[in-house]
């Protein structure tokens, strides 16, 4: 979807348009998500000769592949370098439906071989273990130095520490989809059914990543509990005050169809929790014993965000950045650019955002290295499904646009809307979504 139509959005009819956009199209090309440039051609594969700028991207999630794409995309001869530690990327969207056996983690695997065949993008897979801001280089674990001249980090989040848990692979988080996805999956079907045999599900403070994530989860293991493992309940401890977002959806779901399974407390923040006695006990002093347990904990930036000194946000929890080109604020590191979930920004830590910010990026970056400025009215757009059963959904969506007087994103308020229920019909366009925006930054 091009920027002038986010602009144009006069109603909240506009988001059920908003969503059929990113979701709709063939899951084969770029034309499937927003604020796409399609007036832009690829860029051909730079050579030595040719090279007029270098930009090397540290991470290679949602945001990280996005931007090193658009960035080959949009760039005039610039050289793109992605550094990821894995070869591989398994995507945390849809990743809770390896819980209900409905995707194997191998449905959920992409790999970088299209964006360095098809974009020129180099990869190098290794451990990136400093960045210096102002010499704008970045070092490797193996000593190698790599210089550049703008560096996009999109290292993802990094968890808190949980009083108690230590090393502990007891009580899996799964909110970075991988073997402990595959670990809480496991303890999940091998579960003794009936009552007195619960799970517990945490949901961090915000911000954290996916903001419906957690309580999309809740509903669908109520769901596969309600088949699976009859007699069951889930426990959800909410450190916060209420439902952090879909309210009207979530609490529906968790009072009505989910109410003879879901137990829902609030301010419920752990204090501690015991692997050995399978228990959390939270800063009211409420201890909850669970068969399985899901400990999300709090999160912050990446760890590399710290190291760098970059975190002067959300007390030191977050980066800080510049959301016309997300330039970092820290002084003398205007050249380090932070997109998705480390950043410091007023949208949604999601993959979608993500995906967004990396293209506001890319646009920024190119336009600067050709020594331009960055668009001064940036717009994004926030779309996603959450699994209310294991057969339907709902949908959520925001569109941001800048805001002079706040130097923020602000959301369009004609653009802001959810689902008003949950349906099959949801359910198949929220795979449509997925393919969609997967091959917007990996194919």
């Amino acid at each position: 979807m091009e920027r002038r139509n986010f602009l144009s959005a006069a109603s909240a009819g506009f988001a059920a348009s908003l969503l059929a956009a990113c979701g709709g199209g063939d899951p084969t090309t770029s034309d499937a998500s927003p604020v796409v440039d399609r007036s832009r051609k690829p860029q051909p594969v730079v050579t030595n000769n040719t090279v007029k700028a270098r930009v090397i991207v540290i991470g290679g999630g949602m945001g990280g592949a996005t931007v090193a794409k658009y960035l080959r995309l949009w760039g005039d001869a610039i050289s793109v370098t992605l550094i990821e530690r894995m070869p591989t990327y398994t995507s945390n969207i849809m990743s809770s439906m390896v819980l209900s056996g409905q995707r194997s983690m191998s449905s959920l695997t992409y790999r970088y071989d299209t964006l360095r065949t098809k974009y020129g993008i180099n990869t190098v897979f290794g451990e990136v273990v400093a960045v210096d801001p102002v010499g704008v280089k970045v070092t490797m674990a193996d000593g190698t130095v790599l210089a550049a001249d703008r560096i996009v980090m999109a290292p993802g989040i990094s968890f808190d520490a949980v009083p108690g848990l230590g090393n502990s692979d007891k009580m899996p988080h799964a909110w970075q989809a991988g073997p402990q996805t595959t670990l809480l999956a496991n303890q999940l079907k091998a579960m003794t059914a009936g009552l007195n045999h619960n799970v517990v599900l945490t949901i961090p403070k915000t911000p954290y990543r996916c903001p419906p994530g957690p309580y999309e989860r809740a509903c669908l293991i109520a769901d596969w509990l309600r088949v699976n493992k009859p007699g069951s309940k889930l426990i959800v401890l909410d450190a916060n005050g209420d439902y952090v977002t879909e309210k009207d959806n979530f609490s529906r779901a968790f009072l009505g169809i989910h109410g003879n399974v879901i137990e829902y407390y609030t301010n419920a923040e752990i204090f501690e929790v015991s692997p050995a006695n399978m228990s959390l006990t939270t800063t009211k002093g409420i201890t909850y014993y669970g068969d399985v347990i899901n400990m999300i904990p709090s999160q912050r930036a990446g760890a590399l965000i710290t190291t760098v000194g970059l975190n002067n946000e959300t007390q030191g929890r977050f980066a800080g950045v510049n959301v016309l080109s997300y330039a970092s604020t820290v002084s003398g590191a205007d050249k380090i650019h932070i997109i998705g979930d480390s950043s410091a920004t007023t949208q949604p830590k999601a993959g979608h955002i993500a995906n967004q910010e990396a293209k506001v990026c890319a646009d920024a970056i190119s336009r600067i290295l050709s020594g331009g400025s960055p668009d001064p009215a940036p717009v994004t757009n926030s779309a996603c499904y959450s699994t209310i059963t294991m057969r339907q959904a709902s949908w959520l969506t925001a569109a941001f646009q800048y805001d002079t007087a706040t130097s923020a994103m602000k959301v369009v308020s004609a653009s802001s809307a959810a689902s008003p229920d949950w349906n099959q019909d949801n359910f198949d366009e929220m795979g449509t979504w997925f393919k969609a925006l997967m091959a917007d930054s990996f194919a």
